[in-house]
């Protein structure tokens, strides 16, 4: 019995009754008029087998489809090169639907908070050390009676030489006032030979002007 989808059923009224696969396939063939090249029989939903023997069972003809030209596995090939290779699974997501990040990210925000307590016992002991360490007195102390007395004679020097100095700036008479009035006088004496030069240059036109007037 031959139906639209090319579903053959109940091929044998009798269970005590069995039949070879090949005897079987030529029976179809020959009732439907197609060549065994062009169909593929299942039976039960596996493929014919010639040398069994079949008593019951349901079979279906499907028709081949001639394949393409190829070159799907190149292209695979070519696609799998520039895919990266990676170990990364936290998008992935397990069987409830969750990602693996957020879980991983979860676990790490508990393993945290436990050690929250740890960390600021760290913090109190580190604060306990420092401030113990600035108690303690120092090891190693340095002691050098000569030192001592050069940098105590070395300030006293320094503070006399100070002394020295101010006293030279406020007493008149000094270097430097002696410096400036020498400077006055040189300026003011510049200034007088200047005026003189110029009188004795006018008084030269003077005499000049005369001479040719007597002269015409």
């Amino acid at each position: 019995m031959l139906n639209s989808s090319f579903q053959i059923s109940e091929f044998l009224p009798s269970d005590s009754v069995s039949i070879s696969g090949a005897l079987l396939q030529d029976i179809i063939l020959e009732s439907i008029q197609i060549s065994k090249d062009d169909v593929c029989i299942t039976i039960n939903g596996k493929r014919l087998d010639q040398q069994a023997l079949y008593n019951h069972g349901v079979v279906r003809l499907s028709p081949k489809i001639l394949g393409g030209k190829g070159g799907f596995g190149s292209m695979l090939r070519a696609i799998g090169a520039q895919i990266e290779k990676t170990t990364n699974r936290e998008a992935c997501r397990d069987l409830s639907g969750r990602r693996l990040r957020d879980i991983n990210e979860e676990k790490r925000l508990k393993t945290w908070l436990s050690q929250q307590k740890e960390r600021e016992q760290e913090k109190v002991e580190k604060k306990k050390k420092k401030i113990e360490r600035l108690l303690e007195e120092p090891k190693h102390e340095f002691k050098d009676e000569t030192y001592h007395e050069e940098r105590t004679n070395l300030s006293e020097k320094l503070s006399d030489s100070l002394e020295q100095g101010l006293k030279r700036k406020q007493q008149p008479g000094t270097s430097g006032t002696n410096t400036l009035n020498k400077a006055k006088k040189i300026r003011k004496k510049t200034l007088l030979d200047d005026e003189l030069d110029a009188i004795n240059d006018s008084d030269d036109d003077s005499d000049d002007e005369k001479a040719i007037a007597l002269a015409t």
